[in-house]
């Protein structure tokens, strides 16, 4: 089962962002007193108790007129509804209920979803008397709360794991690889999907799932079963543009926390774009493996160096994230889908493949003997002197080193590309982490 998802909403600057930043123990929303600040949708992990959930804070809306505004929150209601377990209705003690608090509760009483009733800025017990007010909407489980201090945070947290779906392990894992096929609406998601599904060769069923999940797939391709996730979203008709790419944002990180390899689709004629660099800093981040496929390569026009160039061109935006390959494709015309298909295979090895400890130590030491890290700000010298591979679900390399805490970035990303010049590991992120000797 996938990790609980809790979605915050409600109007502008209730305090959205800052129950967000409490609760992940972050500071990514942008917290400010003017409506509409949190323009980006932030996706965080919460723990309590040992229990885990997915936070989406859904801030956002900077309205062009009332009835825009209006629209765009009942809109962004409907979505939370059928992307969420549990929603998190987020409203101001101090300012007291309003109609449009009113309209909120009661789409959400509707669902058959747990919910909340969070009356913000009650930031000391005797402010709870705001509270009052809002028991008039109808809800039960109403908590007067300060997203600012934490109070009464942990009491509202215990009811709300009870009320979770508990994740709990298969006991038998499924083994087959999982590919999630990502990226900006209109990319091209859903015809590459429809292009790999209507193979000559494949035997396609559909993977039983609730209404919210995205479509799951089964391609059988050359007798192997590799589940295919479309994260295209809904066929939804909206006015509002912000609450599409919303949708199809949640789906997108949805299907990115639960897949092996991400496959991040390009539109050749749009390039990469920051929306596609946030995704790759989230596959990187989660530690899965990517592949980025440019998509409607048959509308541009080339010569004998454009393939190249446009590579470039990507890899120059990408930064550090240089080991990610980068394929050209057209799911109109079939061009190199399945070579895309065998790369993805190929990842999903590299990803699980270890690397000997003997093997590790006799190739690297001696690179790293010839290029130590640099000494520490006393002057004493930094020497790793052991190097092996852990971790069950992703390649981890550990190092041990004396004043390893003085290693700088620079020197890890060396270490980085050492291994990946000796052992290769090509499209998947990995994590360096040190140990005192």
């Amino acid at each position: 089962m996938k990790e609980p998802v809790v979605v915050i909403i409600g109007r502008p600057n209730v305090g959205k962002s800052t129950l967000f930043n409490r609760l992940t123990k972050s500071k990514k929303s942008i917290v400010d007193d003017t409506a509409g600040v949190t323009r980006d949708r932030i996706y965080g992990d919460v723990e309590w108790n040992g229990r885990h959930f997915r936070l989406i804070d859904t801030g956002g809306f900077v309205p062009n007129s009332e009835d825009l505004f209006e629209a765009a929150i009942r809109e962004q209601v409907k979505i939370a509804l059928d992307e969420a377990d549990a929603i998190l209705l987020v409203v101001d003690g101090k300012s007291g209920l309003t109609p449009l608090d009113r309209e909120i509760a009661g789409l959400i009483r509707k669902s058959k979803k747990p919910y909340y009733l969070l009356v913000n800025k009650a930031d000391t017990p005797e402010m709870q008397i705001h509270r009052n007010d809002f028991y008039s909407l109808g809800i039960e489980k109403i908590f007067d709360i300060s997203a600012l201090n934490g109070r009464n945070l942990g009491d509202f947290l215990d009811d709300l794991i009870s009320n979770l779906p508990v994740v709990e392990e298969k006991a038998e894992p499924d083994d087959r690889l999982r590919l999630a096929i990502i990226g900006k609406p209109n990319v091209g998601k859903s015809s590459l999907v429809n292009a790999l599904l209507g193979y000559d060769r494949s035997i396609v069923t559909d993977i039983p799932g609730t209404t919210r999940d995205s479509i799951d797939s089964i391609l059988k391709y050359y007798g192997e079963e590799i589940v295919l996730v479309d994260t295209a979203g809904l066929k939804r008709k909206s006015k509002i543009k912000e609450n599409i790419e919303f949708f199809a944002s949640v789906r997108t990180y949805r299907a990115l926390w639960d897949c092996d390899v991400a496959i991040l689709l390009l539109d050749a004629q749009q390039g990469i774009e920051n929306q596609d660099q946030k995704i790759i800093q989230e596959a990187v981040r989660r530690r899965k493996g990517l592949i980025i496929a440019v998509n409607k390569w048959d509308l541009i026009e080339k010569d004998a160096n454009t393939a190249k160039k446009y590579e470039d061109a990507i890899r120059a935006k990408m930064a550090t994230v240089d080991y990610v390959p980068i394929i050209t494709i057209s799911a109109l015309t079939k061009q190199r889908i399945f070579k895309l298909i065998e790369l993805a295979k190929k990842i999903h090895e590299e990803r699980k493949k270890k690397i000997p400890t003997h093997q590790l130590n006799e190739i690297l030491l001696p690179e790293i003997q010839k290029t130590p890290p640099p000494a520490t700000p006393t002057g004493r010298e930094i020497k790793i002197r052991y190097i092996t591979q852990v971790g069950e679900h992703y390649p981890i390399f550990l190092f041990f080193a004396n004043q390893h805490k003085y290693i700088p970035e620079t020197y890890k990303r060396f270490l980085e590309r050492l291994i990946r010049q000796h052992f290769g590991f090509e499209g998947v992120p990995f994590t360096i982490s040190f140990r005192e000797k």
